[in-house]
C-alpha cells in the first residue's frame, strides 16, 4: 500500500485548486469545519505507486499575512500542523498573484510544489510559462496541469512521489527585505530560534513579533521553549528591533506595507524571467472602452441605463410583492386573534417583526432581481476589468490601489460584499482604506430610499420621462459618492493611514460571451437571495423593538416619542428632524425601514404602514419637509454609518472593532458635515 503522506493543497481563490482537489481525491473526500471556526474544509485520498496519500484542501487564501478567518486557518494549519509536503496551485493567467503565496509558503515549507494551473487558458491568451526557469528560479518542483487533463495530473503526482521521497532536493528561494527590516530581523532572529519550537522558521517567527501579527503570535504562545530569562530577551530585542525601523521612519503601518511590497516584488522579478505574454493588439471595443476622452462617459451612461432598468423594472414588481405580503400580515393577525393570542404578543409578531420583514422584501427584492443580473452581466462580459482600468490612475493620485476600483463595484450590490472582497488587495494599509471608504457607494439597500425622495421631491413627471429624470438624479448621487470615495482615501492615505500605492497586473480579459444561465444562478441565488435573507434576519427581530418603542408609553410620550425630542434640535441644524435622524438610527439593521419609520413616527402609529407615494409627500410636507430637507436625507442616506451587516463584517475583516468603530464614523461626520452647510446656507440665502 505505501506509506501514508499528508499534503495540504494552498492557493487563491478561483485558480481551480477545488478541480486539482476533486480529480486526485474521486470521491474519496470529507467535509467539515476547522476546529472553533466555522470556515470549511475538506480532506481526500488517493494513492499511487510510492504513498497513499490525505490531501487537505485549504480555504482559498492570497496571502500568509492572514486578515481573514479563511486565511487565519490555512495559515495555522500550514504552520504547526503536521504534513509532508505542500501543493500550492497558481493561475498561469496572472503567475505574480500565485507566487505572492507560493514564496511565503515555501519560507515555512521547503517541501513544496507549484502546480501552474490553467495553461491551456494562458495558451488561449498568449501567455507562454518556461516551467523549467521558474523551477530553477523557486528552488523547488513546479508542474504545469491543465485540471480536467488526467496526463497532466500524472505528472503533477509523480513529481509529488518523487518530493515526498527526497529524489528532489529543494532550494527554496529565499525572501529577502529593505535593510532596515534585515537588521531587525537579524536582531530577533537568534532569541526566537531558542524560544519556540515548532516548524515555522526563527526569521518568519522575528518578523511576526516585530510586527505584532496578534492572531500568529497566539498561535506561536503555545510552543514557548525558553525561560523566562531567554523570553524577556526576547521581549527586548523586539523592542530595539522595534526602534531600529522607527529611526528609519518605518511605522507599523509602513512595516507591514514593505513587506508586502518586497514579496510582491520578488514575485514579479521570477515572473519576468519566467513569463513571456505575446503582444497583444489592443481591440477597437478597448480602445474606446478605456480611452481619456470616452471611458468615464461611457461608464456614467452605463450606470445611468443599468439605475433606469432597475427603476422602471421594479416599480409593479415592488407594489405588487408589497400589497400581497401585507395582505398576508392583515391574515396573520386575524389568525392570532382566533388563537386568543395577547395583543402584545401579536403586535410584536405581526405589527412590529413581520411588518418590518414585509417593507424590506417588497422594497428590496425587486430591485436587486434586476440589478444583480444587469451587473454581474457587466462582469461576465468583461467590462468590470476595464472599469479597474480606467479607475486605476484616480486611484492611485488618491495613494490607494488600483484594486479597490473593483471592491467598489461589489458594494453597489452590498457594501458587506464589497468589504468582503477587499481580500483581493495586498497591502493591509490600502485594504484598510477600501473597507472604510466601501459605504460611500450605496448599496442596494439604499436605493430604494434615494429613488423615493427623488420621485416625491424633485420628479414630478411621470412615465418613461418621470423614471429617466429619476435614473438621472439617481447617478448624479452615485457619482458624489464615488467623488467622497477618492476624496477620503486620500484623506486617510495623509493621515492614519499613511503610505505608498502599490502597484498592480492588470490584464484586460477578452470579451466574452455571456452565459445568461449561469449569470443567473449567480445573481439571483448567489448574491439576491443571500443579501435578501442577511437583511431579513436583522429587520424581523428589529421589527420588534421597534414596535416596542412606538408603543411603551412614558408619561405621555411614548418611548419613540422621547428619542425624536431628544433628537430634534440636532436634527434640525443638520437640515432634518428628530424623527428622520431616529429613523436612521433605528434602521441600522437595514436602510430600507427608514422611510416606513419616518411614516410610523410622523403619523403616530403602533407599526409600519405602506402609503401611496401622494399621501406620503402630503404627510412629510405637512411634518415640515421642504426641497432642503428631502436634500438633506438624500445626502445623508448616501453618507452614513454603515449598516449592522458591513460593521461586523468590517470588524472580522480588519481585525478589531476600532475599525468599524471608524467605518461608522467618517461617513456620518461627512453627512453631518455637508448637511449642516447645506442647510445653513439655504436658510441664509432662501
Amino acid at each position: 500500500m505505501g506509506l501514508s503522506m499528508t499534503v495540504a493543497l494552498a492557493g487563491n481563490p478561483n485558480v481551480g485548486k477545488s478541480t486539482v482537489f476533486n480529480a486526485l481525491t474521486g470521491l474519496h473526500q470529507h467535509t467539515g469545519n476547522w476546529a472553533g471556526k466555522t470556515v470549511a474544509t475538506a480532506d481526500g485520498a488517493f494513492r499511487t505507486a510510492q504513498f497513499s496519500y490525505t490531501v487537505i484542501d485549504l480555504p482559498g487564501t492570497y496571502s500568509l499575512l492572514a486578515h481573514s478567518a479563511e486565511e487565519e486557518a490555512a495559515r495555522n494549519f500550514l504552520c504547526f500542523s503536521e504534513h509532508d509536503a505542500v501543493v500550492v496551485v497558481c493561475d498561469a493567467t496572472c503567475l505574480e498573484r500565485g507566487l505572492n503565496l507560493a514564496l511565503q509558503v515555501m519560507e515555512i515549507c521547503p517541501k513544496t510544489l507549484v502546480c501552474v494551473n490553467l495553461l491551456d487558458e494562458a495558451k488561449r491568451k498568449g501567455v507562454e510559462i518556461d516551467l523549467r526557469a521558474l523551477e530553477k528560479s523557486l528552488g523547488v518542483p513546479v508542474v504545469g496541469t491543465n485540471a480536467h487533463d488526467k496526463k497532466t495530473l500524472k505528472r503533477l503526482t509523480e513529481r509529488l512521489d518523487a518530493l515526498c521521497a527526497e529524489e528532489i532536493k529543494t532550494n527554496p528561494k529565499q525572501l529577502r527585505y529593505t535593510k532596515p527590516i534585515e537588521d531587525a530581523i537579524s536582531l530577533v532572529e537568534p532569541l526566537a530560534e531558542r524560544s519556540f519550537s515548532c516548524r515555522i522558521p526563527a526569521r518568519r517567527t522575528a518578523l511576526a513579533l516585530i510586527d505584532d501579527d496578534e492572531s500568529l503570535i497566539a498561535e506561536l504562545d503555545k510552543f514557548k521553549t525558553g525561560s523566562s530569562a531567554e523570553q524577556e530577551a526576547l521581549n527586548a530585542a523586539v523592542e530595539r528591533a522595534r526602534g531600529l525601523l522607527q529611526s528609519s521612519g518605518i511605522t507599523p503601518d509602513i512595516l507591514k506595507d514593505r513587506v508586502v511590497s518586497c514579496i510582491l516584488q520578488t514575485a514579479e522579478e521570477i515572473c519576468a524571467s519566467a513569463v513571456k505574454r505575446a503582444e497583444r493588439r489592443v481591440s477597437k471595443a478597448d480602445k474606446v472602452l478605456t480611452s481619456r476622452i470616452f471611458g468615464y462617459p461611457i461608464m456614467i451612461l452605463m450606470l445611468l441605463g443599468i439605475f433606469w432598468l432597475t427603476i422602471v423594472g421594479a416599480n409593479y414588481p415592488s407594489e405588487w410583492l408589497g400589497t400581497w405580503l401585507f395582505g398576508l400580515g392583515d391574515l396573520l393577525r386575524g389568525l392570532m386573534e382566533r388563537l386568543s393570542a395577547p395583543a402584545w404578543l401579536s403586535g410584536i409578531l405581526i405589527d412590529g417583526a413581520y411588518r418590518v420583514l414585509a417593507w424590506v422584501v417588497s422594497v428590496m427584492l425587486p430591485p436587486m432581481a434586476i440589478f444583480f443580473p444587469l451587473f454581474t452581466l457587466l462582469e461576465d462580459l468583461g467590462y468590470l476589468p476595464r472599469v479597474a482600468y480606467n479607475l486605476d490612475k484616480p486611484f492611485c493620485k488618491c495613494r490607494a490601489c488600483g484594486k479597490q476600483a473593483l471592491t467598489m463595484c461589489m458594494g453597489f450590490g452590498c457594501n458587506a460584499a464589497g468589504i468582503v472582497g477587499c481580500r483581493i488587495i495586498d497591502s493591509r494599509r490600502e485594504r484598510l482604506i477600501a473597507m472604510l471608504t466601501n459605504v460611500f457607494v450605496p448599496c442596494n439597500g439604499r436605493f430604494p430610499m434615494i429613488i423615493t425622495i427623488i420621485a416625491l421631491f424633485f420628479v414630478s413627471a411621470g412615465g418613461v420621462a418621470g423614471s429617466f429624470l429619476s435614473a438621472l438624479a439617481l447617478t448624479l448621487v452615485i457619482l458624489l459618492g464615488i467623488f467622497m470615495t477618492f476624496a477620503m482615501s486620500k484623506l486617510l492615505s495623509a493621515t492614519v493611514l499613511k503610505g505608498e500605492p502599490s502597484s498592480f497586473t492588470l490584464e484586460l480579459p477578452p470579451f466574452r460571451r455571456p452565459q445568461i444561465g449561469k449569470i443567473l444562478a449567480r445573481s439571483l441565488l448567489d448574491r439576491t437571495i443571500f443579501v435578501l435573507g442577511r437583511a431579513a434576519a436583522v429587520a424581523a427581530p428589529a421589527g420588534a423593538v421597534i414596535w416596542i418603542l412606538a408603543n411603551v408609553t412614558v408619561g405621555n410620550a411614548t418611548l419613540l416619542g422621547h428619542i425624536t425630542a431628544f433628537l430634534d434640535p440636532f436634527g434640525k441644524f443638520i437640515g432634518m428632524d428628530g424623527v428622520i435622524l431616529a429613523a436612521f438610527l433605528l434602521g441600522i439593521p437595514a436602510n430600507e425601514i427608514v422611510i416606513p419609520l419616518c411614516v410610523m413616527a410622523y403619523m403616530e402609529l403602533g407599526s409600519l404602514s405602506e402609503l401611496a407615494p401622494a399621501q406620503m409627500r402630503e404627510l412629510f410636507t405637512a411634518n415640515g419637509w421642504t426641497g432642503i430637507t428631502a436634500l438633506c436625507v438624500i445626502i445623508f442616506t448616501l453618507m452614513h454609518f454603515p449598516c449592522s451587516t458591513s460593521l461586523l463584517t468590517i470588524k472580522k475583516e480588519a481585525g478589531g472593532w476600532k475599525w468599524a468603530v471608524l467605518a461608522f464614523v467618517i461617513p456620518t461626520v461627512c453627512g453631518v458635515l455637508i448637511c449642516a452647510v447645506v442647510a445653513n446656507l439655504a436658510r441664509l440665502f432662501c
